[in-house]
Parts: C-alpha cells; sequence; structure tokens
C-alpha cells in the first residue's frame, strides 16, 4: 500500500496486501451509496416525491450491511495481521470512517423521512429550498470520498473548508424557515419538517468532514481534530514539507 506521504508498504503476503486494498474499495463502495442517497433524498424533498423518499430510506438496510462487514473485516485483520505503522493506521481510519459514512446514510433517511411528512402536511404557498444545501453537502460526501480513495490530504482540506460554506447555508435557510413561522402560524408544522432536514443535511457535512480528519491521521499519521482550518492547513503543508525527499545537486 502507498500513499501520500505514509508509510504504508507491500507485504509478502498478496493476501494481507488484496485485505487491505479491499478495505479501501469497500469504504469508497459505500460512500458512493450514501452521496447517492443524499442526492436522492434531496431530489424527492424538492419534487415531492414519495416514492423515490421510500426508496432511500429502503436503501439504508444496504449501507447498514456494509458497515457491519467492514467492522467485521477490521477485526479479522487486526487480530490475524497485527498490523503496524501506516496499516494499522488505516484499519483504524476506516473503521471510524464507516461510523461516519453510516451515519450520512442515517442522515439521508431522515431527509426522507422529512419529505413524506411535508407531503402529508400539504404545505401551502412557496416553500423554501434546500437543493443549494444539499448540494454542498453531497459535494463534501463525494470530496471526502474522493480523499480517501487517492490519499490526497489536499482534497480534504477542500472538505473543511466546504464545511464553513455549508453551515453558512444551513444558517440562511434556519433564519427563512423562522422567519416565515412567525410571519405565517400555520406554516410552523410543515417549517418544522424542513428545519429537520436541513439539520439532517447540516449533520451530513458536519460528518464528511470527520473522514477527511481521518483521512488526514491516515496519511501524515496527524490527529487535526479540535484545530482550527487555518492551523490544520498549516500543519499538513509542513508535514507535506518534510516527508519530501531533498534534491542534492
Amino acid at each position: 500500500m502507498t500513499g501520500q506521504g505514509g508509510e504504508f508498504t507491500s507485504h509478502f503476503s498478496s493476501q494481507f496486501n488484496q485485505e487491505l486494498e479491499n478495505l479501501r474499495s469497500r469504504v469508497i463502495a459505500m460512500g458512493s451509496a450514501v452521496e447517492h442517497q443524499i442526492v436522492d433524498a434531496v431530489a424527492a424533498l424538492e419534487t415531492s416525491n414519495e416514492n423515490m423518499a421510500r426508496s432511500v430510506i429502503g436503501a439504508d438496510l444496504h449501507v447498514n450491511a456494509l458497515e457491519v462487514y467492514l467492522d467485521e473485516e477490521c477485526g479479522r485483520i487486526l487480530a490475524r495481521r497485527q498490523p503496524a505503522a501506516g496499516d494499522l493506521r488505516l484499519v483504524f481510519a476506516v473503521i471510524k470512517a464507516v461510523t461516519d459514512i453510516e451515519r450520512i446514510g442515517d442522515s439521508a433517511k431522515s431527509v426522507a423521512r422529512m419529505a413524506i411528512k411535508l407531503i402529508e402536511a400539504k404545505p401551502t404557498g412557496t416553500v423554501p429550498s434546500l437543493a443549494h444545501l444539499g448540494e454542498l453537502v453531497r459535494e463534501m460526501v463525494q470530496k471526502a470520498i474522493g480523499a480517501f480513495a487517492e490519499m490526497d490530504v489536499n482534497v480534504a482540506l477542500q472538505v473543511e473548508r466546504a464545511d464553513i460554506e455549508a453551515d453558512a447555508e444551513y444558517r440562511t435557510v434556519m433564519r427563512t424557515l423562522t422567519t416565515r413561522m412567525t410571519e405565517d402560524p400555520k406554516a410552523i408544522d410543515w417549517a418544522l419538517n424542513l428545519i429537520m432536514a436541513a439539520r439532517a443535511l447540516e449533520r451530513a457535512g458536519d460528518h464528511a468532514k470527520n473522514i477527511s480528519e481521518y483521512l488526514i491521521y491516515l496519511v501524515q499519521g496527524k490527529d487535526v481534530r479540535h484545530v482550527s482550518i487555518e492551523d490544520r492547513e498549516r500543519q499538513v503543508q509542513t508535514r507535506a514539507a518534510q516527508s519530501t525527499p531533498q534534491r542534492n545537486d
């Protein structure tokens, strides 16, 4: 296994190499699945498509099954291979990332459920859109999984930056909906459904950011949690410079 600044190695056991690569590929597949869930859940919300919403809810079973499989596979590798250095970080990063990916799927399921409730509420007048927030979150999920696939800390940092924009859009949505409920008490029931959907999307973005943090830890061995985005970028750049081979002219 090789990575951008990482310590991943090729092993005498081709089976061990395959097991490690299998972990990464299954994480990527699971991430792709929840990205589609986010897309379809937001589409169901925007278009009042109950069938699509119920399909998102049903798809959560597949994501849950992948989570169970990956947890068990990580346990087997830890027990049988006793990995060290970068390989151990890979297993730990997968364990953590899988939890956040599954929660992104749960967030999508929550949005789908709110879509069904919104349809049942039969709102009158113009309903505020969550399409932009949904697209921002989808991009965060896509980049977080892409960073994991390519072992790219720079893409992971883009997710960190994107979370700032997603949070700002979430606050805008909340202000809009709060104002709407204040001005029109009849809108409270359906607006609350949108508030919960927006909150679920915001949480999904937070989980995508968590995945990017695990990737930075995986590649550089640096824990960047609870650190400002500026400090994260400096730490990542410093570590990358330190791991770059020096030229001897």
